[in-house]
C-alpha cells in the first residue's frame, strides 16, 4: 500500500489560502472604496430577509444533492451514497482551488480511481459529467433568450469602471464562448452516442498532422477516453439519460436560483428570469478565469451584472461577498474536513483487499 495518496499532491494549505486571499482582498478593496453608510442603512431586514438568506443556503444544499444523485446514477449504483457524497465535495474542493479554465476534472479522475470501480468507468463518468453540464448550458441560453430577449441578457453600459469590457466586447466574448461550448457538446454527443469508432479514428488522424504530432500522445488518449465513455454509456436507454440530465438540471438550477434568493433578501426584486439569464453570461467569464475558483474575478464582475437589482453599488459589493461566502468558500472548509476522512477510508480499503 502506498503511504501517500496521489490525491494529496493536488491539495495543500497554500492552494486553499490563495483563492481566499484573492477573493476577499478584491471584494474588501471594492467595499472600502465604494462604502456608503447611508446605502447600507437602506437594507430592510424586517420583511423576511433572513428567510431568503436561509433559502439561498438551502439552494446550495440542493445543488449538492443533485451532484450526489448524478454520481450515483452515472456509476450505476457501484458507488455507495457515502462514496458519492465524498467524491462530490472533494470534486468541488478541487474545482475551488484550481483555475476555473482547468477545473477539478483531472483531480476527479484520481479521486475516483481510489474507489473500487474500473478505470474505464471512472474516466467515462468524468466525461459524461462534463457533457451533461455543457448540455444544460447550451439548452438554457436559448430558453432565456426567448423569455427575456437578447438585449436584456447583457447589462447596459453606464460608463462604470467596474468591468474590463464594453458591452459590445462582452457580447462578442459571450457568443464566442457559447459557440465553442455548443460545438464541443455536439462533438461529445457524436463521439459517445452516435459515431464512436469514426470519432476515435478521426481524432487519431488529426493528431498525426505535422503541426499536432508533438501532442499526439494527448490526442490518442482523448480518442481512447471518448471510446471508453461510449462503451460504458453509448447504449444506455433514454430513461437513464433523462434521470442523469434531471439531476444535472436540479443542481445547476439550484446553483443559479441561490443568487435569486439572495437578491430577494437584499432588495425584494422580481426579475427572476433576468437574473437567471445574467448568471449564464457571468458563468462563461468565470469559466475562463485564470484564478483559482475565479477568485477575485467573480467578485469584480458581480456588481456590473447585478447592481440594477440592488439599491446602489455599495450594496452590490456587499452582496457579492455574501454570494461567494455561501456558494464558494464553504467548499474550501468542507473539503478540508472530508479529505482526511476519505483518505483514511480509501487507505483502509486498500489494506483489506486481498493481495
Amino acid at each position: 500500500m502506498s503511504t501517500r495518496s496521489p490525491v494529496l499532491k493536488y491539495f495543500s494549505g497554500r492552494r486553499v489560502l490563495i483563492p481566499i486571499l484573492l477573493g476577499l482582498g478584491v471584494a474588501g478593496y471594492f467595499i472600502w472604496s465604494d462604502y456608503d453608510p447611508e446605502a447600507v442603512k437602506q437594507i430592510d431586514w424586517r420583511q423576511g430577509a433572513m428567510w431568503w438568506v436561509l433559502a439561498s443556503v438551502g439552494m446550495m444544499l440542493l445543488r449538492d444533492v443533485g451532484y450526489i444523485i448524478r454520481l450515483r446514477i452515472l456509476s450505476r449504483s457501484l458507488l455507495s451514497w457515502r462514496q458519492c457524497f465524498e467524491i462530490a465535495f472533494l470534486w468541488e474542493f478541487a474545482s475551488a482551488i484550481s483555475p476555473s479554465a482547468i477545473g477539478g476534472t483531472a483531480v476527479a479522475v484520481v479521486i475516483m480511481a481510489q474507489e473500487n470501480i474500473r478505470t474505464g468507468l471512472t474516466t467515462a463518468i468524468v466525461l459524461i459529467t462534463a457533457f451533461l453540464d455543457e448540455l444544460f448550458y447550451i439548452i438554457m441560453v436559448p430558453i432565456m433568450l426567448m423569455i427575456i430577449g437578447r438585449e436584456s441578457l447583457f447589462p447596459q453600459d453606464d460608463g462604470s469602471v467596474d468591468y474590463m469590457f464594453s458591452v459590445d466586447n462582452l457580447s462578442t466574448f459571450f457568443w464566442m464562448g457559447y459557440g465553442i461550448l455548443f460545438a464541443w457538446t455536439i462533438f461529445l454527443a457524436v463521439a459517445i452516442l452516435f459515431k464512436p469508432n469514426w470519432t476515435q479514428s478521426f481524432i487519431r488522424a488529426i493528431f498525426r498532422l505535422p503541426y499536432l504530432r508533438r501532442r499526439q500522445e494527448r490526442g490518442n488518449k482523448l480518442a481512447d477516453d471518448l471510446h471508453l465513455a461510449s462503451l460504458e454509456f453509448g447504449k444506455m436507454k433514454f430513461a437513464f439519460w433523462l434521470k442523469a440530465f434531471g439531476a444535472t438540471f436540479l443542481s445547476w438550477s439550484a446553483r443559479f436560483l441561490m443568487l435569486n434568493c439572495l437578491l430577494m433578501a437584499f432588495s425584494g426584486f422580481e426579475e427572476h428570469f433576468l437574473a437567471y439569464g445574467r448568471q449564464l453570461v457571468m458563468w462563461v467569464i468565470m469559466l475562463v478565469a485564470f484564478t483559482p475558483g475565479a477568485s477575485g474575478i467573480a467578485e469584480s464582475i458581480f456588481p456590473f451584472f447585478m447592481k440594477e437589482f440592488l439599491p446602489g453599488r455599495a450594496i452590490a459589493r456587499i452582496v457579492a461577498i455574501v454570494w461567494r461566502m455561501i456558494s464558494y468558500y464553504p467548499y474550501l472548509i468542507i473539503g478540508f474536513v472530508i479529505l482526511p476522512l476519505w483518505l483514511k477510508r480509501t487507505q483502509d480499503q486498500e489494506t483489506t483487499e486481498p493481495g
